[in-house]
């Protein structure tokens, strides 16, 4: 399906052209990933896991100092801020060009790594739940992932479920961009208050978001949907994730949020190779 909206974001000036579909890689600077592989704490850890993101490909860096698994416990607005900076202070030290993300829910925590390293883009699961985010983002001019976190009624009909994501997406988009927010990604928000039957029937008609007109964000990577279906652990679904990215893909997929670098990067490949003959 051909997309209504221009592929490109803005990153201060920089256009990053997203007609080949862009991997961003997840460094957790936090010690309670669901995904235990992915954990990095110390400076030695961070540094390998920044230099092997960037030798495999990785388009956009993604760094965040608050694990989102089920039943987490959040971190103190200091304790977030410090992971975080450790992160991006390494990342900024490595290249000072590879885009960087900052998945935080917090207006402090975003400004902060907007002023200090140049944060390119703030990845919000909560869905602008702090009152002074969007605020900042328009102030500060950065790109912003706004992420569908949970329904706003309890009970949603199976076959009603991507209507009501994309519904309520519009309505924030609308606020969003009345705050004067420029450049936004949408996130569906897989594993965020929703079943797995519900991961799967938004998956399934992925290409309808397409016709809200921003870049579409992906993050299924080593998700419970995937573990809880093939009845397997986070370290054992490689193969179900690149399987469902792949789905992503073809269904209009702009960005995928993943853990393994280079093999998303060969998906994608393999993926706007076929696209090129059709």
């Amino acid at each position: 399906m051909a997309k209504p909206h221009p592929l490109t974001l803005n990153f201060k000036g920089y256009l990053m052209n997203l007609d080949i579909p862009k991997v961003m890689g997840i460094l957790n600077v936090t010690p309670d990933s669901f995904y235990s592989l992915s954990r990095v704490e110390t400076a030695k850890t961070i540094e390998d896991k920044v230099k092997r993101m960037i030798d495999e490909g990785v388009d956009i860096i993604d760094v965040g100092g608050c694990s989102t698994r089920p039943g987490f416990v959040e971190p103190s607005e200091e304790e977030e801020i410090d992971r975080v900076k450790r992160g991006c202070e390494i990342v900024r030290t490595i290249s000072e060009d590879v885009p960087l993300s900052v998945d935080t829910f917090r207006a402090n925590v975003a400004s902060k790594v907007i002023d200090e390293f140049s944060a390119d883009i703030i990845n919000d699961i909560s869905g602008g739940e702090d009152p002074e985010m969007w605020d900042l983002i328009a102030e500060k001019n950065v790109a912003y992932v706004l992420t569908h976190n949970k329904f706003e009624k309890e009970e949603n009909k199976l076959g009603e479920v991507t209507a009501d994501v994309i519904r309520e997406i519009s309505y924030k988009l609308n606020e969003i961009y009345r705050k004067g927010v420029k450049d936004v990604i949408i996130d569906p928000g897989f594993g965020f208050g929703k079943t797995t039957e519900e991961n799967f029937c938004i998956l399934s008609e992925l290409e309808n978001f397409s016709y809200i007109g921003r870049p579409l964000l992906i993050g299924i990577s080593r998700k419970s949907m995937i573990t809880k279906t093939l009845g397997i652990n986070a370290e054992e679904s490689l193969i179900g994730t690149v399987a469902l990215e792949t789905v992503a893909l073809i269904k209009g997929a702009d960005i995928l949020r993943v853990h393994d670098v280079k093999e998303t990067k060969e998906i994608v490949k393999l993926y706007s190779r076929l696209k090129d003959q059709v």
